[in-house]
């Protein structure tokens, strides 16, 4: 099943000389088992649109359906625990979602919280520690003594704990190295390819939009400007100059060729094919 927007519209301090329209007239599909990069400018809109996923806001105007279940505008949605269960949640700063004294805990509060016994809980814990890369040794620690990008691996295994079919994440490699940026969006596709999670990305990050990233939805003053695939979306250029957008450095790489006189497609978005047709480019010159 796949998450609809119907006419959604949300207005933040709604009536008062504060209100604020986030969004209007937001109309979207988003397909089942794809990895979709959310992306627009700081303030566009990107972060109001996924907290409507699991209601932790409801639509001013206009409804959802989010895996079967709707949600009204204004109305709080009935069986409001099943659906956070099925759409899991991860904020940019994970030290937000972890309080617990143990790590074992914290991955744990959701499973129990949802019926599981200590038991059962324990060993959807032992479970989804090694899914996101850490290993046992770390369940007495303290969440809090822990590195950043640490700590978001044990906030996604919380989320992964109550296995929900959608996963949400907001700025999720913010204030990383270039290697946990890396390790974290390989777990991301395999949470898709492996475990056939839908995963809904909010970035700023091109590169990790190309290389990780099935479809893209573009959100711009509290609307949808664009969705397409990913490979369509980087092949106009123009459109990415349009939208303000700093392309990944095989796009720049590929057009700076171009300019310099060279013939090659603009279709390709593969350093391998790229080099493979300056070659050729270059042989026929000979």
């Amino acid at each position: 099943m796949s998450i609809t927007f119907k006419n959604v519209a949300h207005t933040y301090n709604e009536g008062s000389p504060f209100s604020y329209a986030a969004l209007k007239n937001i109309n979207l599909n988003i397909p089942e088992g794809k990895v979709t990069a959310v992306i627009g400018e700081t303030g566009s809109g990107k972060t109001t649109l996924v907290q409507h996923l699991n209601a932790l806001l409801l639509p001013s105007e206009g409804e959802l359906e989010v895996l079967g279940k709707n949600i009204v505008a204004k109305e709080k949605p009935k069986n409001l625990k099943a659906l956070r269960k099925q759409v899991g949640l991860v904020f940019q700063f994970p030290e937000y979602q972890l309080f617990e004294e143990t790590i074992a805990k914290d991955i744990a509060f959701g499973p129990k919280n949802f019926g599981a016994s200590e038991e059962e809980a324990l060993e959807v814990v032992k479970k989804v520690i090694n899914v996101v890369g850490l290993d046992e040794s770390y369940l007495e620690r303290s969440p809090f003594d822990l590195s950043g990008g640490q700590k978001r691996r044990i906030a996604i295994a919380g989320i992964l704990a109550m296995d929900p079919g959608v996963l949400v994440l907001d700025e999720p490699t913010a204030g990383l190295d270039p290697q946990g940026a890396k390790d974290m969006m390989e777990l991301f596709l395999r949470m898709n390819r492996e475990f056939h999670k839908t995963v809904l990305i909010v970035t700023h990050d091109m590169e990790h939009v190309l290389h990780y990233c099935d479809e893209v939805i573009v959100v711009k003053d509290g609307q949808i400007e664009k969705q397409c695939d990913v490979k369509e979306f980087f092949r106009s250029v123009a459109l990415l100059k349009e939208l303000r957008i700093n392309p990944p450095a095989i796009i720049r790489l590929r057009e700076e060729l171009i300019a310099q006189g060279f013939h090659i497609a603009s279709s390709i978005l593969d350093l391998d094919e790229l080099a493979q047709a300056v070659a050729k480019e270059v042989r026929s010159h000979e």
